[in-house]
């Protein structure tokens, strides 16, 4: 199963848009989800304030101009075939 962290913020609507994209791929990728709030942490809101939300699944990361179906959809499958092949 892939884990993913998910950075995000209150009242974020890309992130809600983005999380409900990834909700579409979790029958076919499973996945468990780490929501980490930039603002419950220093180093996360330096490097993120203004590129969450923020997808990462073994260190591969899509930020928010990069989040749309096909690149989640691509990088949660090429995850699961590493993961499915160990």
């Amino acid at each position: 199963m892939l884990h993913i962290n998910f950075y995000t913020k209150e009242n974020c609507s890309l992130c809600v848009d983005a999380e409900g994209l990834l909700s579409i791929f979790r029958h076919d990728y499973p996945y468990e989800i780490e929501m980490r709030d930039i603002y419950s942490n220093d180093q996360w809101l330096e490097k993120y304030q203004l590129l969450i939300p923020i997808i990462e699944v073994n260190g591969k990361q899509l930020n928010c101009e990069e989040i749309n179906y096909d690149s989640v959809e691509e990088l949660l499958k090429q995850e699961f075939e590493k993961e499915a092949g160990k």
